[in-house]
């Protein structure tokens, strides 16, 4: 590769740690910032804070040869080339994407820069943002000359971040600077011109030196406006999907199988057409919140991204009245439930549908064991244990002595239990998959009263209406 880039990331939760260490994985020099002390004393002494697969491996390997982790952001700033913001942005009361956390850091690394910097988004922020950070800049006294802004939006997947960013689809370079430009093209040149795929495998994935991924140079307005078009399209993916399974209910159809069919379009493809209790996660529902304020805030209506809202709140209700059908009553029930994370792959709770039907069911008043190979401990910081709310170590001990068992979370491991020991545990034989994880006749066939999302249900010794036929269902993509 060329030289090497002095790179600062302020931020180290899911985007600015994976951020950071791919940077490293790459060749660059890395400074990963954070104000959270007890963050960086962790990370400094070899910890993880957040699960993502490969992320251990990374850091491991580089730090501290090639990632510094401190809470100087003052000397990173001095130091660093290109300085990636990749802090918070929360939804406001308004819908709104909060900019505090950016404003902040804007402010600090002005007060540093003493030489040429390329300030960067990577957070989702709307647009106009970068005129907002250069006149922060600009108000602490830098000179235009001293610093350039660009946008470069991550397109990262919870769970499979890592692979995600170094086997990207594409890497969006939102400047009107020539020289912010070609700073972002030198740090992505391992990956553009192929260099890291010739001499790295230690993270498998489909770009190769025959299929690099492209450089796409854009303004840096369409920079910020592709990130949240991007994960708005799919949440309108996954709600339209979600409705499409209500009526494959009322019809007596597969929703996998009119997922499949459809998916093998190409102008549609099969990913984010599985449909289930609905999104949740750090980004699609503050981020089509955000994109649906932008447009009313210039006199556009996009009641499209409502209706996607609208969608995905009644999709977990729709699912929540499923359990209180199956179970006649709530109060005094024994539930076991099978995921709290958003999504398989990760331990983030944020806006986690698990985790809001898991409320719900306490508030009915039933009595839930948990489990989750990665967010229980999330978890019980917003949940603590109680008389009604424990947690236990696999999927086996959630279903000791339960009424029903709930499957919330599309973790692989759930998709391979061992049914007969499954059935064995459970009082009742009662399953209500919200992930369609398995094949409803399949379930039928080990005795089990199986419910899903847009397929008919399946109880033992009942032929299942809708029969797969010759339809061969394609691996899920967890």
């Amino acid at each position: 590769m060329k030289s090497p880039v002095c790179i600062a990331v302020v931020g180290s939760g899911y985007v600015g740690l994976v951020a950071a260490a791919c940077f490293a994985e790459i060749g660059h020099k890395v400074f990963c910032v954070d104000n959270d002390e007890s963050k960086i004393a962790m990370l400094q002494a070899g910890g993880v804070p957040i699960h993502e697969e490969y992320l251990r491996e990374l850091l491991e390997r580089h730090h501290p040869t090639s990632i510094t982790f401190t809470t100087d952001l003052a000397g990173a700033t001095r130091e660093a080339q290109a300085i990636f913001i990749a802090v918070g942005t929360p939804q406001s009361g308004t819908g709104s994407a909060d900019l505090s956390y950016v404003d902040a850091v804007a402010s600090e690394i002005a007060r540093s820069i003493d030489s040429y910097k390329v300030i960067v988004e990577k957070s989702t922020v709307p647009v106009y943002t970068n005129e907002w950070i250069r006149r922060v800049v600009e108000r602490n006294g830098v000179p235009r000359e001293l610093f350039d802004v660009a946008s470069n939006p991550e397109f990262l997947r919870e769970g499979t971040a890592v692979v995600d960013f170094l086997h990207t689809d594409r890497i969006v370079v939102g400047t009107d600077a020539p020289r912010a430009a070609d700073l972002l093209s030198a740090i992505y040149e391992p990956l553009t011109g192929g260099s890291y795929y010739q001499w790295a495998n230690s993270v498998p994935g489909h770009c190769h030196v025959g299929n690099l991924p492209p450089i796409v140079h854009v303004s840096t307005k369409a920079a910020e406006l592709i990130k949240h078009a991007s994960n708005s399209f799919l949440a309108v993916k996954i709600s339209f999907m979600n409705v499409v399974a209500n009526i494959c209910e009322a019809v007596g159809a597969d929703v996998q199988q009119v997922a499949y069919g459809v998916g093998l379009d190409a102008r549609i493809g099969p990913k984010f057409l599985q449909a289930g209790v609905g999104y949740g996660g750090s980004c699609f529902p503050k981020d089509v919140a955000a994109f649906r304020y932008v447009a009313e805030q210039f006199g556009i209506s996009f009641g499209l991204l409502s209706e996607v809202e609208k969608i995905n709140a009644e999709q977990k209700q729709r699912f929540f009245q499923k359990v209180r059908s199956a179970l006649w009553t709530f109060r005094g029930k024994k539930l076991g439930v099978l995921g709290l994370a958003f999504k398989g792959g990760t331990d983030d709770i944020r806006d986690s549908p698990a985790i809001e039907i898991v409320e719900k069911l306490l508030q009915e008043g039933c009595a839930i064991d948990a489990y989750d190979p990665a967010a229980m401990e999330r978890t019980a910081e917003i949940l603590p244990p109680s008389a009604n709310m424990h947690y236990v170590g696999d999927a086996y001990a959630a279903a000791e002595g339960k009424d029903a068992l709930l499957i919330l979370t599309d973790w692989q491991e759930f998709a391979e239990l061992d049914l007969e020991r499954l059935h064995q545990r459970l009082r009742y034989p009662i399953i209500l998959d919200g992930r369609n994880l398995y094949k409803p006749e399949h379930m039928a066939s080990h005795g089990f009263s199986y419910m899903s999302v847009g397929r008919q249900d399946a109880q033992p010794g009942r032929e299942v209406l809708v029969k797969a036929g010759s339809f061969v269902e394609p691996k899920r993509a967890i």
